[in-house]
């Protein structure tokens, strides 16, 4: 069944519904109305009819010598008054034939025989028992509808008439449900006629609701056809089926490519995100009326402004004229001119290489958005630096490695055969002696520095476990404690409430941690205050060692990390080259910054866990402990 049949059958119902029960309520009022009217008309003939009988009895029985206690005598006259007077049969009579409802007219005695009657039956004879009409009027309409045009019956309107208190006559009103019947019958065909005029309405406007109902579904189909790839056919068996069906089908087929859409999206949002999380460069693009839709997270250290906050403002509310990067963005957006690599000086000294590009349609003419692009040279010549450092130390790493190897078997040689000659001197003279043991000793100092040597070189296992760097920074300032209470050093930390979780070689890191420490105390002489602060930015924790040294020069900074550089009287240079190899080794950095006499601040940086990064931490309530000697 199609579904324009369906709608048609559905308001014709609903409408038939309506005017079903309509009609029944106005046919059931008409009936009722007309069983109380033929009542009251019948009421009120039984009424005429007992008044005549009054007069009938009063003119007959007016010169009749009558014994009040011979019941009989009584009777006999009374019905002869009622039989023999002209005036009461003409009132019957009139009555019966002129009434649409009285079947007929019969007046009892006190013994219910009749004395009187225009129906079946004779004088004398007991009156056949019928129901009182005072109960059909009082029925509910179902009762009455089923009596009346039920089988035939006859309803009695009674009319008592009484002597001395007591029952004397009856005056009974007959009143057959066929006469009711054809009395109604003119309004109850009315009805049924308005019933089926309002059905034959109702068909045709269901007809009409069903086609303009369907009209916009057909347009509605055009459409999605139109939304619809040509590559995807229609199945043959939905081509038959209803014009909402393909509609349903349709729009779900294309609920499930916008949510596939959705899902890719999603996934390339994630991805997108991931890479512009990762550049150095801030990025901004721009649609045709000049708001921005993607921002890279470095566009923060640019602007100094959240990149939340940038999303889908005007570039003239991004940009400041008051500042060097924002005059020149402005300037050259006004003019429609492109940047390519023009470079600033910002008001803080930073160096900046600024390119704005503006994307064209070239066949509607007409500006797409545009795309700009902040490059921080002096961020670019610190991962150049640091990628020479890591050059170096690898070139340093292999060096050694061959060195140890080739140094460490004539160093054994050499102490093997210095023992050999000891004994064949035996109890020379101790000058002799003493030679020997200066060469043995200078021997163990450079079996010492060609072991350190290879030990740097070797490959290193590294063990990463999630780990909370707050732990690490307790057990590094515990473990310090005792040895910067006899440089005079007062060794404090801070850490946060919640934890910093990262995955890191705990031992190795402890050690990194601690190399930095001890550099600090020893460029502290006189002691002094040494801080560990941990903090964290959101991808990475940093701890920082504050010292208040004699501070590094510029031109010795970048030789610090260096193997065997340092500028400390008996200092190994092995420490900070090690501490740096053991950062890349967590894909860490370290950096430092300093100023002579006022003190450095190194700063280690170890990438947080994944599940860490994830979490929301309120703002940390700054622990901080103190270890070391106060005075």
């Amino acid at each position: 069944m199609s579904l324009k049949t369906k709608l048609v059958m559905a308001i014709t119902s609903l409408v038939f519904l309506v005017t079903a029960v309509l009609s029944l309520v106005y046919v059931s009022q008409l009936l009722q109305a007309e069983v109380k009217q033929s009542y009251d008309t019948n009421v009120l003939v039984a009424e005429e009819i007992r008044y005549s009988l009054q007069q009938a009895l009063e003119t007959g029985l007016k010169d009749q010598k009558v014994n009040p206690n011979d019941t009989v005598q009584l009777r006999a006259l009374a019905a002869a008054a009622v039989r023999d007077n002209a005036g009461l049969k003409a009132v019957v009579d009139s009555v019966n034939r002129y009434s649409l409802t009285v079947n007929d007219i019969t007046i009892s005695d006190n013994r219910n025989r009749i004395l009187l009657t225009t129906g079946p039956g004779g004088t004398d004879q007991i009156v056949p028992a019928r129901p009182n009409y005072q109960h059909l009027r009082d029925g509910n309409p179902v009762e009455q509808l089923k009596t009346v045009f039920g089988p035939p019956l006859v309803y009695d309107v009674v009319k008592p008439l009484e002597r001395n208190g007591e029952l004397f006559m009856t005056v009974r009103v007959g009143v057959r449900t066929t006469l009711l019947q054809a009395q109604y019958k003119p309004e109850l065909t009315e009805a049924l006629t308005l019933t089926g005029l309002a059905l034959a309405t109702s068909l045709l406007v269901a007809f009409l609701l069903g086609n303009l109902a369907l009209r916009p579904m057909e347009e509605l189909s055009m459409q999605l056809d139109y939304w619809t790839p040509v590559a995807e056919e229609q199945p043959a068996e939905e081509a038959e089926t209803d014009t909402i069906v393909r509609v349903s089908n349709k729009i779900e087929r294309i609920g499930q490519r916008m949510r596939n859409v959705e899902e890719v999206f999603s996934a390339f949002k994630e991805n997108l995100d991931q890479v512009l999380g990762n550049l150095q460069d801030g990025i901004l693009l721009f649609t045709g009326d000049g708001r921005a839709v993607l921002v890279s997270s470095a566009v923060t250290r640019f602007l100094q402004v959240d990149r939340n906050e940038i999303l889908g403002q005007h570039a003239r509310d991004i940009f400041d004229r008051n500042t060097v990067l924002g005059r020149t963005v402005r300037e050259a957006w006004d003019a429609g001119v492109t940047l390519v690599q023009e470079e600033i000086v910002t008001e803080f000294g930073n160096r900046i290489e600024v390119s704005l590009d503006f994307i064209h349609d070239d066949r509607a003419r007409e500006g797409l958005g545009a795309l700009l692009t902040l490059h921080d040279q002096e961020s670019v010549e610190v991962i150049e630096s640091q990628l020479e450092l890591s050059r170096r130390m690898a070139a340093i790493g292999r060096l050694t490695s061959g060195v140890g190897h080739e140094v460490k078997n004539p160093i054994n040689a050499i102490v093997v055969h210095l023992e050999l000659l000891k004994t064949k001197l035996g109890n020379t003279g101790p000058s002799a002696h003493g030679h020997l043991d200066v060469i043995d000793s200078e021997i163990h100092r450079l079996d010492r520095v060609v072991q350190t040597l290879v030990d740097f070189s070797r490959p290193v296992e590294v063990k990463l476990v999630e780990y909370d760097l707050r732990r690490v920074v307790a057990d590094v300032v515990t473990l310090a404690a005792a040895e910067m209470s006899t440089r005079q050093v007062t060794l404090t930390s801070r850490l946060p409430s919640h934890p910093l979780i990262a995955k890191v070689d705990v031992d190795l890191l402890k050690q990194a941690v601690l190399n930095v420490v001890q550099n600090g105390a020893q460029a502290m002489p006189d002691g002094g205050k040494l801080e560990v602060v941990l903090t964290d930015d959101g991808k990475s924790a940093v701890i920082e060692v504050q010292d208040e040294g004699v501070g590094i020069s510029e031109e010795l900074r970048e030789k610090i990390f260096d193997l065997y550089f340092t500028t400390k009287k008996g200092g190994s240079g092995i420490g900070l080259a090690m501490t740096y190899r053991i950062l890349q080794l967590h894909h860490g950095s370290i950096d430092v910054q300093s100023e002579l006499g006022l003190g450095s601040v190194f700063q280690l940086r170890i990438p947080l866990s994944a599940l860490d990064r994830g979490r929301r931490h309120p703002q940390p309530a700054v622990l901080e402990s103190t270890e070391g000697n106060q005075g």
